[in-house]
């Protein structure tokens, strides 16, 4: 086997760069992305109205439109700004959250970030990467609290390859779990991938292995501070990583989905990038990112940039970003993290995000250390150890807790994944989020989720709100036109009681 060393200098395939640019340049073109933010930098009220009219007709902003938002400042005119927002969200959407928890596998690195824990250079990190039985049982523990989906996390290094992250795939799935109240047996049916770029032929692995979304987030769209940041390995290279999702298109995946680290730099800067990555993908593919995240830069051991960054973003700017994000791509799904305090988590959440984690552990084999640190500390009396972690992740309520306050706000919680297994995906779904149409299938598939979840998992006080805010949905579907085509309304009904008298992953 290679060294690491050599394993990381054969990693970048100059090839399959070079096929994606356009007269040997890349799509972000810095000069154009500051011009159009000092072009738009006074935009009047009635400009900004009418560019949130053009996303409630859910299309697309340019960079002039999604500039000008950039720009408001005006408290009244933001306020508009997030309840539009919301708007547009319920439009394509409905008021449903998907959730989902992170599974990492492994911290081996041969990068050299200077805002993450895992960098090799960060001697505090213990090294670890788990066994096909740790990962079964990392599972276990997730399901046992009610989750269904995954995104399953790797470093960068020979050992955590593509066929580690097929046979780690294949690992999680593979688990049965019985529900500890309910009928249920839990287990994940839809496992997306955070992982470093790949060629094309390894990411043809990853989609024959069943997973769902593939997720690289650029951290940075600046080149300047890309190239600060990422001083060394594979990811020192910007190209290889701003057109991995390129890539992952060619190999037949067909979701993808785009972020930016917050707090690495200007963060207008970064939502114009991740505006120009939307449209770069459209033109080569015909389909945009499927999901966006925003995590925001957190401590991370051994990383002094990740306290002492310039460019820290605020709890309003946040807000901003948020709102901003969902006007400019109105039909795109938008990932808010357990990073965020829970009082900023849950005022995110109602600007108009579809998707959160809950319940998070990011330390390598850190779900099963928690369980058996909890037992130690109980038997004992002992006080509990924290493991080393990536970041810090600020919202740390259980996956119970943060359904039953999504409840209080009238938000439905959901585990669907029905889209993926029906082939809503790629340009169909796409084509179904644009038209208003895959919210009122997720509308449906989400109560169905939601009845197995307080069924199996869900305390008593959750169960309190979670059955009224079902009888309400069931209300809403019953008096709703779309579900009154064909035999669409009696069919669910069907499936809830098939539900409700204890069958399981049933979808619509």
């Amino acid at each position: 086997m290679a060294t690491k060393e050599t394993w990381a200098e054969q990693v970048i395939k100059q090839d399959e760069i070079d096929k994606y640019l356009i007269n040997g340049k890349d799509f972000i073109d810095e000069q154009e992305i500051l011009s159009h933010l000092e072009d738009n930098k006074n935009p009047d009220k009635q400009r900004i109205r009418d560019i949130m009219q053009k996303s409630l007709a859910i299309e697309r902003l340019n960079p002039d439109e999604v500039a000008a938002l950039l720009a408001v400042d005006d408290e009244d005119l933001l306020q508009e700004m997030y309840e539009t927002a919301l708007e547009v969200k319920r439009k394509v959407y409905d008021n449903r959250i998907v959730f989902f928890a992170p599974l990492y596998c492994s911290n081996l690195c041969v990068n050299s970030c200077l805002y993450c824990g895992f960098r090799k250079e960060n001697t505090e990190e213990k090294r670890r990467i788990l066994t096909m039985d740790e990962i079964r049982e990392e599972t276990r523990i997730m399901t046992r609290e009610g989750h269904k989906r995954m995104i399953i996390v790797f470093g960068e290094h020979q050992r955590s390859n593509a066929d580690y992250m097929v046979e780690s795939i294949k690992a999680a799935y593979s688990v049965q779990e019985k529900s500890p109240k309910g009928p249920g047996v839990g287990n994940i049916r839809r496992i997306n991938v955070n992982a470093a770029p790949m060629e094309i032929s390894e990411l043809k692995k990853l989609w024959e292995a069943g997973i769902g979304t593939y997720q690289v987030f650029q951290e940075t769209y600046h080149k300047p501070t890309y190239k600060i940041v990422h001083p060394a390995g594979p990811k020192s290279n910007y190209q290889w990583r701003l057109y991995a999702l390129h890539r992952a298109m060619e190999a037949g995946i067909d979701d993808v989905a785009t972020g930016a680290l917050f707090g690495v730099y200007d963060w207008k800067f970064e939502v114009m990038g991740l505006l120009y990555h939307a449209m770069d993908l459209e033109r080569q593919f015909g389909i945009g990112t499927h999901t966006i995240s925003f995590p925001r830069l957190t401590p991370a051991s051994g990383s002094k940039l990740s306290t002492k960054s310039k460019y820290l973003v605020s709890d309003k700017d946040m807000k901003k970003i948020v709102a901003i994000l969902r006007l400019s791509v109105p039909y795109t799904g938008l990932i808010c993290t357990v990073r965020e305090k829970p009082e900023t988590h849950t005022a995110l959440m109602t600007i108009g995000c579809t998707q959160t984690d809950a319940s998070s552990n990011i330390g390598i084999g850190g779900y099963t250390d928690a369980l058996k640190a909890k037992a130690l500390a109980q038997a004992k009396g002992i006080k509990q150890i924290k493991n080393k972690q990536q970041f810090i992740l600020n919202d740390t309520r259980s996956l119970d807790e943060m359904i039953r306050e999504m409840a209080k706000l009238g938000m439905i919680s959901s585990f669907c994944t029905a889209g993926y297994r029906c082939g809503r995906t790629g340009d169909k779904i796409m084509g179904l989020l644009k038209s208003c149409t895959e919210g009122k299938f997720c509308k449906l598939n989400a109560v169905l989720t939601f009845r197995e979840f307080l069924d199996d998992y869900a305390s008593d006080e959750t169960r309190e709100i979670g059955f009224p805010l079902i009888e309400k949905e069931l209300a809403e579907i019953k008096e709703m036109p779309f579900y009154q085509k064909g035999k669409l309304h009696e069919n669910f009904l069907k499936k809830y009681e098939q539900i409700s008298n204890g069958e399981r992953d049933i979808y619509i």
